[in-house]
């Protein structure tokens, strides 16, 4: 009975989502009504288990949804964002819509901008590009998540995004870890969702659909306004990659920072420092690229500019955050549950005396799954059981690298069910509705990223590439 309170509560909370109410009140709610399947005393489950752990989540990862939202806010701002989707689209032209507005997004998300920004960003031009092709409004939101949901997100090497950085703490690795697995993953990602997303097109026009008409939220026509040059717009962006190499593979290796923070007051565990370093490296590159864009603009932060940037960003992560927060305290409610352990018993059985790659993606898919979060359900699925991972993979010689690009393929995988927080805030931006647009976002951010995950651990078993 227990298990099935679990999967009941999750199934309640993808139908509450589906119609649209906040998971914000919605989760704690169906967490505590998978706790009364254990006999649990729900108001100590709500004070010392949920909330703990979506304070705990905040503590950890704030800095990068805050530092990403201020710089994502900047580059917006300043007109960098819009430079940079219009320059795109400008090249690729009218004719490549749904791949313009793919590559647009994806090249602002593995620059650092937060993915909540992107849609922002992207929907605007994406709206006027798609309305001016005829292109059914609906499939608009499935090409802005190909390409800032999926494989700029989890799978190429160097993405400055949290769910890139999350494991890092975990396996001492760096943002760069596995570079081939990556790349692998992220071209047949990108390639099957952009395949995907021309079928919808042609599908759609062949039976006459256009743009659309009585829509939501449709964007004010832009101003003629001055933008920067896209050379300029472009920079901060390679100022943040730039800044997280450097930091992570040359000036943080030979800072002897151990000694420091392994005792009080900071009590560092000596096996995650690395990773912890790692982690400073990302705020300190993404600050740098906060400071670039403004440096390249000044304009902007005159006359108050500088301080919406920095309260508009601040208050624009707050959704972000706690929409990941609330789910990953879910999920702790649903680890802590006595029926989880059934469910966990069984997660790692699955490779039993193989590789402990695929337990780990399927691991890792189920929680971000549950919680509806991608950085929520990786984190908890580490938190269990990235010791075992780690004892496993060196008994069997696999990478911990691999361990890291797997966890966060793997967890851009089903965690975009329809409670996702991404996936509701994109489409109350686009002004549609999860009947209208779920479909495409369903196969280009859950079918094919599942998939890919597993195409490409059996290649990695057959071909042994790192």
């Amino acid at each position: 009975m227990q298990v099935f309170g679990i999967i009941l509560s999750l199934a309640l909370l993808c139908v509450v989502a589906y119609r649209g109410y906040s998971v914000l009140f919605c989760a704690p709610i169906l967490a505590l009504f998978a706790a009364s399947f254990a006999g649990m005393n729900l108001l100590a489950t709500y004070t010392h288990i949920f909330m703990p752990s979506l304070g705990g989540y905040i503590t950890t990862y704030f800095p990068f949804f805050i530092c990403g939202a201020i710089f994502g806010k900047a580059m917006e701002h300043t007109g960098a964002a819009e430079s940079i989707a219009r320059g795109i689209v400008g090249k690729m032209g009218q004719k490549s819509a749904v791949v313009a507005v793919v590559v647009t997004a994806a090249v602002l998300t593995y620059g650092g901008v937060s993915l909540f920004v992107v849609a922002f960003a992207i929907y605007p031009v994406g709206a006027a590009l798609y309305k001016e092709a005829d292109i059914p409004k609906r499939l608009l939101p499935g090409a802005i998540a190909c390409g800032a949901f999926t494989f700029t997100m989890t799978a190429i090497p160097g993405s400055p995004q949290v769910q890139n950085a999350i494991p890092m703490a975990f396996f001492n690795t760096d943002l760069y870890a596995a570079p081939v697995f990556g790349c692998i993953s992220a071209v047949m990602i990108f390639g099957c969702g952009v395949v995907w997303l021309e079928y919808s097109r042609r599908k759609a026009q062949k039976t006459g659909e256009g743009y659309g008409t009585h829509l939501l939220n449709e964007p004010e026509a832009v101003g003629d306004i001055k933008l920067p040059k896209f050379g300029l717009a472009v920079t901060p962006l390679g100022f943040v990659l730039l800044s997280t190499l450097v930091l992570q593979k040359i000036i943080f290796p030979r800072w002897d920072v151990a000694s420091v923070v392994t005792d009080a007051p900071y009590n560092i565990a000596k096996t995650g420092v690395v990773g912890t370093m790692n982690n400073w490296a990302l705020i300190m590159a993404l600050i740098i690229g906060i400071l670039i864009t403004l440096l390249l603009n000044p304009r902007t932060c005159k006359n108050g500019g500088l301080k919406l940037i920095v309260n508009t960003g601040a208050a624009g992560c707050l959704l972000g955050v706690l929409n990941t927060a609330t789910e990953v305290g879910y999920g702790n409610v649903i680890k802590a549950l006595p029926g989880f352990q059934t469910i966990a018993d069984a997660l790692l059985r699955i490779g039993s005396g193989g590789s402990p790659l695929l337990s780990e993606a399927v691991t890792v898919n189920i929680l971000s799954a549950i919680t509806g979060s991608s950085s929520g359900g990786m984190t908890i699925a580490l938190n269990s059981f990235s010791t075992q991972y780690i004892n496993w993979a060196n008994e069997s010689g696999i990478s911990l690298e691999l361990l890291h690009r797997v966890a966060a393929i793997a967890s851009g995988g089903i965690d975009t069910l329809p409670h996702n927080g991404a996936v509701i805030t994109l489409l109350a931006i686009t002004g549609l509705t999860h009947r209208q647009a779920y479909k495409d976002i369903c196969m280009c951010t859950l079918v094919i990223p599942f998939s890919t995950c597993f195409i490409v651990i059996l290649l990695q078993s057959i071909f042994n590439f790192v």
